[in-house]
């Protein structure tokens, strides 16, 4: 029977490294951040959704959306950011829930769901397993200030509009220490892997 792990953890502590090493092991992967993208693209009833309730001034000159500065918006005012999350959350699970099923068709033993709503959003009936990436917490603003260009205010206040880390860490099923080299992280997945007897093809 199909397994559904759940990645997660805190923005920029190494979601994406861990999921990279998944995929070279050939365990499909579904993406909760490219969902939420397509999800928005123009045609879509999210983007209308969007428009209609925050304004036309979020869309692009090509009528994509200003992922940018809806984000400052959301993330300096909690009230907006509920009401984003209200509109696009259950489009995005529907869709994420689409998806698995899809995959199951296959039959593999395991799919991977990198989601880093998963605690904040409440999909863990979605997965079978969690895990949690870490990092410290010197490391992670660091590296989401280098990722997305922004100031030390900025990349505190994305980081503290989700769970903290150590409550994350609390609830997971495995923890993944990411603060090491990539070679670290990796014999950590593989540990976990050998653990649960699912065979790695690479």
């Amino acid at each position: 029977m199909t397994k559904v792990l759940g990645l997660t953890g805190g923005i920029a502590t190494g979601k994406s490294t861990v999921t990279n090493i998944f995929k070279k092991f050939n365990f499909p992967v579904i993406s909760a951040d490219e969902v939420a993208r397509e999800v928005v693209e123009p045609g879509t009833n999210g983007l209308a959704q969007i428009v209609e309730t925050f304004g036309e001034q979020f869309l692009n000159s090509d009528g994509t959306l200003n992922r940018s500065k809806l984000g400052k918006l959301v993330f300096s005012d909690h009230d907006k950011l509920d009401k984003l999350n209200d509109l696009l959350q259950p489009v995005i699970h529907h869709e994420i829930g689409r998806q698995i099923t899809k995959l199951k068709e296959n039959h593999p033993a395991l799919i991977v769901l990198e989601i880093p709503l998963l605690f904040e959003q409440h999909n863990e009936e979605m997965v079978d397993y969690v895990m949690v990436v870490s990092t410290s917490d010197h490391d992670q603003l660091k590296r989401l200030k280098q990722r997305n260009g922004l100031s030390n205010e900025e990349a505190s206040q994305r980081i503290n509009s989700q769970i903290p880390l150590k409550d994350k860490i609390n609830l997971a099923d495995i923890v993944i220490d990411n603060s090491g080299s990539v070679e670290e992280t990796r014999k950590q997945v593989v540990e976990w892997l050998a653990n649960h007897n699912f065979i790695i093809i690479s």
